[in-house]
């Protein structure tokens, strides 16, 4: 239950909206299942979406992300028994949401590991000798040989995708567990010449990393806290779940009138550059970088993220039931100069939507935020900016 909720009321072109302010989750909840733990720029916490799935959703209903990134929607509503669709120009959100619901029994892991590692070695130049050792490098090639191989022949299984998932998430990172030597946390590769940079500053090189062995530790991690019965519910739901990877404003795939509730965060004003920081992931599966580049939604101006988004909130109109919601994640850009929840207002009114409600989640920050320099509430406290809309 939420404590101490300031309301307010935003009149907008006539329109009275009620604004919600306070915690609307708690610390323990914020943490969410390890299911969860996938590194990938600008994602919200698990305990967003938890709290629209929960109140405005029931088993078997669908629940969407248009923008999916991560699959942080997505994977809680099927920890949560819901149907789920998910769409990305990104195929490395792709990769890691689906990869999510393959979960694994660990001797089947195991056993298939074992197959892919007894593969003949790839021969190729270390080109990436600034991040690998040699031996982890001879490792990665056999792995991407088989996953690309496999994905080209139509075999690419399960738990394919689950070691494929695991491995795209560990390529690089800020700790043993990952398969490179020290550089940037994984959600943020850094080019050739700038890690060349940070090994020589830190006085390292790349040491042995035993993909297999971190690749099994990784998943036990992710499934630790994980009960039978979420197991099952997640395992159904990829039976049924859709992704996508295409222009969230034509998702033709998507039947009318057919989704119960929408969790989203849109890309926002050239903030975050997701295919840069992602080379080394696309590198990993086969996929050309700059063939996504161009796909991205990565507006400059306030008009141009407008234009883009209305055309999404037209066809989030159309896939929506009568008396189902979408929860738009506004977010701060700017340094919170600019906060966006009036400009998602007038598009969700003007696509045929009535506002709910606007939500202003506000917590504590965490310890790891202030190293990081997230400002974006100058009183020390880190905020989710929620428009909340239902079909008439």
């Amino acid at each position: 239950m939420e404590k101490k909720l300031k309301k307010t009321i935003l009149t907008f072109n006539k329109t009275k909206v009620p604004v919600l302010t306070g915690e609307f989750w708690t610390s323990k909840q914020r943490q969410g299942h390890n299911l969860h733990e996938i590194a990938y720029r600008a994602c919200f916490k698990s305990a967003l979406p938890q709290y629209f799935i929960s109140r405005y959703t029931h088993p078997g209903d669908v629940v969407y992300d248009p923008f999916s990134g991560r699959g942080t929607t997505v994977i809680e509503a099927a920890l949560h028994g819901r149907n789920i669709i998910a769409n990305d120009v990104n195929p490395i959100s792709t990769i890691l949401a689906e990869g999510r619901l393959c979960i694994p029994d660990l001797q089947v892991l195991h056993n298939r590991l074992d197959a892919i590692f007894a593969e003949p070695v790839q021969r190729e130049k270390n080109h990436l000798h600034m991040f690998y050792h040699k031996d982890t490098f001879r490792e990665l090639l056999v792995l991407r040989h088989w996953i690309i191989t496999r994905e080209k022949n139509g075999k690419l299984d399960a738990i394919d995708k689950w070691i494929r998932m695991v491995a795209t998430n560990r390529l690089t990172g800020h700790s043993p567990g990952f398969f490179s030597v020290y550089t940037l946390p994984p959600n943020q590769a850094v080019t050739r010449e700038r890690q060349i940079l940070i090994n020589k500053k830190r006085n390292q090189k790349p040491e042995y990393r035993n993909i297999k062995a971190l690749i099994v530790k990784k998943t036990k991690s992710l499934i630790k806290d994980l009960q039978p019965t979420d197991i099952k519910q997640v395992h159904a739901a990829a039976k049924k779940a859709l992704f996508i990877q295409g222009d969230a404003a034509n998702t033709s795939s998507i039947k009318s009138k057919s989704v119960q509730l929408t969790v989203t965060s849109p890309p926002f004003l050239d903030v975050v550059q997701y295919a840069r920081d992602n080379w080394m992931r696309c590198w990993f599966n086969g996929i050309e970088m700059k063939s996504i580049e161009k796909k991205i939604t990565m507006s400059k101006t306030i008009d141009e993220w407008n234009i883009k988004m209305s055309a999404v909130f037209n066809e989030l109109f159309r896939i929506t039931k009568k008396g189902g919601y979408v929860a738009f994640e506004t977010g701060e850009v700017h340094l919170g100069k600019t906060q966006l929840e009036e400009h998602v207002l007038a598009m969700g009114l003007n696509a045929g939507f009535k506002c709910d409600k606007i939500i202003i989640n506000q917590q504590q920050f965490t310890k790891t935020a202030n190293i990081w320099g997230v400002k974006n509430n100058v009183n020390g406290t880190n905020s989710n900016r929620i428009v909340l809309f239902t079909k008439p």
